[in-house]
């Protein structure tokens, strides 16, 4: 891949391909098929973010398949996420593999060091959320943040919130995880000056539906700068926050 990416550029400073075209060629540059995948070799180039292999459903010789591909084109660091214990043990014989048995996440190879605009804070209602939480953290930190874990600091005890103002106030992005009735994420908005990414999980009694009342909660939150992403998503919350502590914004005077 990074050879073809160099004869492109080698052929706009011959002046044998127009800028456009090239940039045209370098986002719409090849996958890899391998009958069962078909490898994303170039999302990096295009989004800043190399492909993730989503682990459910994958026998543990399709992730190593992909694995291979991954690492024979330059990539240094890969997330797996919702892999199995059993599947790690396989793919772990086969692949340096960091695995995190909680989030149901496997790394391959060295954390980056954080390069955001500041701090990830990443908080839950209760500790049956840390599951969720650990997935959000762990994506975030493949990305290349800094990530505060604030822990059980759920409505139900909002002094354990407060005790924490100043990681609140300080943070760049919030993801905030609860299930039951999802309150945390309104107390939280409506505490922060930045983005606060709510994320519903399926912890709860029988009316909570397994995470559609707290959903349809954090849905309808009355705090400002709320976002909410999908049932128990983890990943999303994380990608999504990484995203935004990475964006580097210049103001005109």
């Amino acid at each position: 891949m990074n050879n073809e990416i160099k004869q492109i550029l080698e052929a706009v400073h011959s002046r044998e391909l127009s800028v456009d075209d090239a940039l045209l060629r370098i986002k719409t540059e090849p996958f890899e098929d391998i009958g069962f995948a078909k490898v994303d070799l170039h999302r990096k180039i295009r989004q800043g973010v190399a492909e993730v292999i989503y682990g459910a459903g994958k026998t543990p010789e399709q992730i190593i398949g992909i694995l291979d591909v991954m690492k024979a084109n330059g990539q240094e660091t890969i997330l797996i996420t919702r892999m199995s214990e059993e599947t790690a043990a396989v793919v772990g014989k086969h692949h340096e593999l960091d695995y995190h048995k909680d989030a149901r996440v496997g790394i391959v190879g060295k954390l980056p060091s954080a390069d955001g605009l500041g701090k990830i804070v990443v908080a839950t209602g209760g500790t049956s959320d840390i599951p969720v939480a650990e997935e959000a953290v762990l994506t975030a930190q493949v990305l290349g943040n800094e990530v505060v874990r604030l822990y059980d600091v759920g409505v139900a005890g909002l002094h354990r919130t407060l005790a924490h103002l100043d990681d609140i106030m300080s943070a760049s992005v919030i993801v905030a995880i609860a299930g039951m009735e999802g309150a945390l994420a309104s107390v939280i908005g409506g505490l922060a000056d930045c983005p606060v990414i709510a994320v519903p999980t399926s912890v709860g009694y029988g009316a909570s539906f397994n995470g559609l009342s707290a959903l349809l909660s954090m849905l309808n939150s009355c705090a400002s700068g709320v976002s909410v992403v999908n049932i128990d998503n983890g990943f999303g919350a994380g990608y999504l926050a990484s995203m935004i502590n990475h964006m580097d914004v210049k103001k005109e005077v």
